[in-house]
């Protein structure tokens, strides 16, 4: 059963035809310069955001969005993590040639 059948429901009334966020650019951008497998798990529910709005399953849709978004940060953060870690090798690998040299 429906919700027009039974009337609206609380999640409904949340939703004001307003779909929630999908990440989904967000998600390819963290996909191609963060982190690859975060960043499809990102893309993946950023995915079902829509699809889950368009059939009137705004609770599922909301779910997917904010697994989208936790998935999206991951991969950001590994990604910050990951330039830092680089940086820091390499300054360490020319202060060291620097001082031996």
């Amino acid at each position: 059963m429906n919700s027009s059948e039974s009337g609206p429901s609380v999640l409904d009334s949340h939703h004001n035809g307003i779909p929630p966020k999908s990440w989904l650019v967000e998600s390819i951008l963290a996909t191609i310069f963060c982190c690859m497998p975060f960043g499809l798990a990102g893309i993946v529910h950023a995915a079902k955001v829509e699809a889950y709005a368009e059939s009137g399953e705004y609770d599922k849709a909301r779910y997917a969005s904010k697994e989208a978004k936790k998935w999206t940060l991951i991969a950001l953060g590994i990604g910050l993590v990951s330039v830092v870690v680089v940086f820091l090798f390499y300054g360490a690998i020319i202060m060291a040639a620097v001082a031996g040299g």
